[in-house]
C-alpha cells in the first residue's frame, strides 16, 4: 500500500479555487463582524448627562478586514503558497508600524497577526523543503526538548543566581519586582499542579479551590485568632491538604472526563461557600486588613515600630524604604517556589513518584503490579493541594485583601494552561510557560482591555508550533542500563566496522 500525499505536502502548490477561498474568508469575516459589532462597536462612556454610548464602527470594519485578509492568507498557506505569504506577512508587519490606525490596539493586532501568519508560513515552507515525515519531525522536536532540559543542569543555577540578584539590578523598579512576584506565584502553583497533572496524569480543573483554602485559612486565622503569618503558613498547607483528602476519597475512583468534571465542581463549591457564608468569610465583601508578614518575628517593615518592637531599617541601620517589604516578599515566594521544585524533583525518584508515573502511563498495568491506585492518587492530591495552600497563604498576605472573586475558574484554567503549554511533567517548561502566560499580558497592560488579546495570541502561537507543549520530552526516572553518550556510540560503531 502506498501513501497518498497532497500536492501541498509534496511541495507543489494546489490549483486555486478562488470562489471557495473567498467563501471561507467571507464566513470568517462574518463571524468576526458578529462578535466585534457588539464587543467593539459600542462603548459606554461617562458624560455630563449620565452614561452614554460611543460608536466605533471604523474599528469594527478594520478588524473585520484584517480577519478577511488573514483567512485568505491561511488558506493560501494550506494550499502550498507559503513562501509568498511569508514574504507578504513580514512586509505587512513592518508596514503596520508606520500606518496610522484609529487605536493602538488595532495596530498591535495588525502587527501580531502578520507575524503569526509569517511564522505559520515559515513553518510550512520548512516542512515542504524538509524530507522528514511527521514522525521524524516529532522525534527531532523531542530530541530538541531533551537537549534543552539537559542544558538546564547548567543554566538552572545561573537562573537562580539571576533571580536572587534581580531586585538589586539597575532596571528593577517596583513594577518589575511586583510582576516577578506574580510570575513566581504562578510558577509555584504550576509546579504544585504538575504533581497531579504531569506526574499522576489526572486532569484537575479545580486546583484554585486549594489556592482559596490556603488564602482564607491564613486570613481567617489572623482575623479571629491574631496568629502571625509564620504560624499560619504551615497551617494553611495542612488545611489545604485536608481539603484535598476530603475531595480525594469520593472522587478518585473516577477516571477521565468524569474526574475532571467533579474537580471543576469542587472548585465552584468552595467559591460559592465562601461567597454565601457571609458571617464567617465576609461573603462578596471579602476580608480586608490582612496582616503583612514581619521579618521572621524580629522586626516590622514599617517606618515606626510599635512599643517594644523594632523596625527593619533600624535593625540593619538602613534608610526607610517601602521597597524593603516588597523585596522581602519577593525572596519569600522565591524560596517557596524553589522548595516546591526541589521537593518534586526529589519525590519523582522515590517509589511514590515512580508509582505516579506508572499510573499516568497505564493505570490497569499499574494495578496489576500490586499498586493501590486510590492511595497513590490520594497522595498526589494531598501533596499538590498542600503546595497550593502555601501559595494561597502567600497571596493573602501579599494582597492584604481577598474575596471569592479572586478564585474563579479562570485561575484554574490559567494554572492548567501553564502546565500544558510548558509540557506536562516538565519543571523547566512550566517556568517558560509562566513567563509567557503571565508576563506577556503584563507587558501589554497599557492596551487596557485589549491586553488579553496578547495572551490569546501567545497561546495560539505555542499550540501551533508545539502542540504537545514547549518541553514535552520525558526522561525515565530509572534506567536499567546507563545511557551511553554519542561519542561512545560512535566509537562502538567504528569498532564494529
Amino acid at each position: 500500500m502506498t501513501a497518498v500525499t497532497s500536492p501541498a505536502a509534496a511541495g507543489s502548490p494546489e490549483r486555486l479555487d478562488l470562489p471557495a477561498i473567498l467563501k471561507e474568508a467571507f464566513i470568517a469575516a462574518l463571524v468576526a463582524l458578529a462578535l466585534a459589532a457588539v464587543m467593539v462597536g459600542f462603548r459606554t462612556v461617562d458624560t455630563p448627562r449620565g452614561l452614554g454610548v460611543v460608536e466605533r464602527f471604523d474599528e469594527v470594519f478594520i478588524a473585520v478586514g484584517l480577519v478577511f485578509v488573514g483567512r485568505i492568507a491561511l488558506v493560501l498557506t494550506r494550499l502550498g503558497y507559503a513562501l509568498p505569504i511569508l514574504i507578504l506577512g513580514i512586509a505587512f508587519a513592518v508596514l503596520s508600524f508606520f500606518l496610522e490606525f484609529p487605536t493602538q490596539a488595532l495596530q498591535v493586532i495588525a502587527v501580531a497577526g502578520s507575524l503569526i501568519l509569517a511564522i505559520r508560513a515559515g513553518a510550512a515552507v520548512a516542512r515542504q523543503r524538509s524530507r522528514l515525515d511527521v514522525r521524524a519531525r516529532a522525534q527531532r522536536q523531542d530530541r530538541l526538548s531533551a537537549t534543552v532540559q539537559d542544558a538546564t543542569r547548567l543554566l538552572g543555577p545561573i537562573a537562580v543566581i539571576f533571580a536572587i540578584a534581580l531586585p538589586f539590578m539597575p532596571f528593577a523598579d517596583r513594577s518589575i519586582v511586583d510582576i516577578s512576584i506574580l510570575i513566581l506565584t504562578y510558577i509555584m502553583l504550576g509546579w504544585g499542579l504538575n504533581i497531579i497533572v504531569g506526574y499522576a496524569g489526572l486532569l484537575d480543573l479545580g486546583y484554585v479551590a486549594f489556592y482559596a483554602v490556603g488564602a482564607y485559612s491564613y486570613a481567617l486565622l489572623a482575623h479571629y485568632f491574631g496568629l502571625s503569618f509564620w504560624v499560619c503558613l504551615p497551617l494553611a498547607g495542612v488545611l489545604a491538604a485536608a481539603a484535598g483528602l476530603l475531595l480525594g476519597f469520593p472522587v478518585l475512583r473516577l477516571r477521565g472526563d468524569y474526574f475532571a468534571i467533579v474537580t471543576l465542581g469542587f472548585g465552584e463549591i468552595i467559591r460559592v461557600v465562601l461567597l454565601n457564608w457571609y458571617d464567617f468569610t465576609g461573603g462578596p465583601n471579602g476580608i480586608s486588613s490582612i496582616p503583612r508578614p514581619d521579618f521572621f518575628g524580629l522586626a516590622e517593615f514599617s517606618r515606626t515600630a510599635g512599643e517594644g518592637e523594632i523596625a527593619f531599617h533600624e535593625m540593619f541601620g538602613l534608610e526607610y524604604s517601602p521597597m524593603h517589604r516588597i523585596i522581602f516578599l519577593y525572596y519569600l515566594i522565591l524560596m517557596l517556589a524553589l522548595l516546591v521544585n526541589l521537593f518534586t524533583l526529589r519525590i519523582r525518584k522515590l517509589p511514590i513518584g515512580r508509582a505516579w508515573e506508572a499510573l499516568r502511563e497505564d493505570d490497569i498495568a499499574c494495578t496489576s503490579l500490586g499498586i493501590n491506585r486510590t492511595n497513590i492518587k490520594l497522595a498526589a492530591f494531598m501533596i499538590s493541594a498542600m503546595w497550593g495552600g502555601f501559595a494561597g497563604s502567600f497571596f493573602a498576605t501579599r494582597q492584604g485583601f481577598i474575596s471569592p472573586e479572586s478564585f474563579t475558574f479562570i485561575e484554574s484554567a490559567i494554572i492548567l494552561a501553564i502546565v500544558v503549554l510548558g509540557g506536562m511533567g516538565s519543571q523547566v517548561g512550566i517556568v517558560i510557560a509562566a513567563l509567557i502566560v503571565i508576563g506577556l499580558p503584563e507587558l501589554f497592560r497599557e492596551l487596557a482591555e485589549y491586553r488579553m488579546l496578547a495572551f490569546g495570541l501567545g497561546m495560539v502561537l505555542i499550540m501551533v508550533w508545539r502542540p504537545r507543549g514547549l518541553l514535552s520530552h520525558r526522561d525515565p526516572t530509572i534506567l536499567l542500563h546507563r545511557r551511553r553518550s554519542a561519542r561512545m556510540k560512535q566509537a562502538d560503531a567504528e569498532e564494529r566496522a
